[in-house]
């Protein structure tokens, strides 16, 4: 069996902050863990790794993120997919959601069947964990990127096909809509989590989206009305409403670090998932272009854009997210990691296994140095990333 000993480490886990400790893989799982150094001799590993005092968290959740290096989900390409989530992992993602944009019926099914095909655990790269289906079943006055043309209500009948696919773990719908309610319960019922996005929905509409079983809202403050204190809209219920977790870009173009930092103070750490919503451009040097449909992108000021200036799109890294929102909020390492991981892995059902440090939980874990880049990230127990 293969048993990996990670010693001299600053280990991050719920049971506290360890600024000398060590941490045994075996197989796929941590099997031990703790502070000091390990009471055993470190010759009865596979490998022993110095971690030479850098921090070790468990590996980055993002539930939001289309692409990467010119792929997207969309391209429905196993091979991108695989370049995708190799480039997640040197980044210190060990799963992620492949993540839909809106489009026709036969375009979504071809993403969900070839996820659905892959084998669980892809070669030296993060693991895909499912499908964020990003609409079709948003506002068109919120339409922002996406393409205007294949947003529409929710067909229970092409929606079902979508939902037994079985690979669906996120759907992100405009609640305002009567049309849509149905798909919220159905969501529910089969354990799939619903977020509010593309959305123009009031107060009263989030409220009672919520009491439907929404239970997260997309890219906060991004594709939606801003607060107003006479109707405080989806953003005020995402701030108010205890039930609703809320998706941060952390990329401080997306969202103003200012803003990054009211939305921690009022949700707590627990209550921020941070994200990417990266896309095909992430990864690619600035001026690089591309098209998404007809349209050209244009790579640029740590974001994409539409030659006129119309925002696109992100190029954010979740270890760059995680130290956005620290410098923006003021908040340690011990206190902010969770909104990295954790907190991704309990809205989509996975916290059991994944998330968080913790004997018996998969060994998915990030080393990541003072600049915040990773040195290291393992998938279940096996390296998929090393910086040399």
């Amino acid at each position: 069996m293969n048993r990996i000993l990670i010693t001299n480490a600053h280990i991050y886990s719920p049971m506290g902050e360890w600024p000398s400790g060590w941490l045994l893989s075996e197989g796929r799982r941590i099997s031990a863990m703790g502070p000091g150094q390990p009471p055993f001799e470190p010759g009865s590993v596979s490998r022993s790794i110095d971690a030479c005092g850098q921090a070790v968290l468990p590996g980055f959740i993002d539930l939001h993120v289309h692409g990467a290096l010119g792929h997207e989900a969309m391209d429905a390409s196993p091979d991108g997919l695989q370049e995708m989530a190799g480039f997640y992992a040197r980044h210190g993602v060990t799963g992620f959601l492949a993540t839909t944009w809106t489009a026709s019926r036969a375009e979504t099914q071809a993403v969900l069947d070839m996820v659905r095909s892959l084998p669980d655990l892809l070669g030296n790269s993060a693991r895909v964990l499912g499908v964020h289906l990003e609409g079709p079943y948003l506002n068109p006055a919120r339409c922002g990127a996406q393409d205007i043309a294949f947003i529409r209500p929710a067909d229970r009948d092409e929606a079902v096909q979508f939902l037994d696919t079985g690979v669906v773990r996120l759907v992100a719908l405009a609640p305002e809509f009567p049309e849509n309610a149905w798909l919220i319960g159905e969501c529910v019922r089969r354990g799939i989590r619903v977020s509010a996005g593309h959305t123009s929905a009031t107060f009263s509409q989030m409220q009672a989206a919520v009491n439907l079983g929404v239970r997260q809202v997309t890219h906060c403050f991004n594709a939606m009305p801003g607060l107003a204190h006479r109707e405080p809209g989806v953003v005020g219920a995402a701030l108010t409403l205890a039930e609703i977790q809320c998706e941060l870009i952390a990329d401080n173009v997306h969202v103003y670090p200012a803003v990054q930092k009211i939305l921690v103070q009022m949700k707590g750490q627990q209550g921020v998932i941070l994200i990417t919503d990266a896309v095909r451009g992430a990864g690619l040097p600035p001026g690089s272009e591309y098209l998404l449909g007809d349209r050209k992108v244009i790579v640029r000021d740590g974001a994409t854009y539409l030659p006129d200036g119309t925002l696109t799109g992100s190029i954010l890294t979740i270890n760059r997210a995680l130290r956005n929102v620290m410098a923006a909020s003021g908040l340690p390492l011990a206190e902010a990691w969770p909104m990295s991981s954790l907190n991704a892995a309990r809205a989509v059902g996975v916290s059991a296994a994944k998330g968080s440090l913790e004997v018996g939980k998969d060994a998915d874990i990030v080393i990541l140095d003072q600049d915040f880049e990773a040195s290291l990230t393992m998938v279940e127990g096996q390296i998929v990333w090393e910086k040399v």
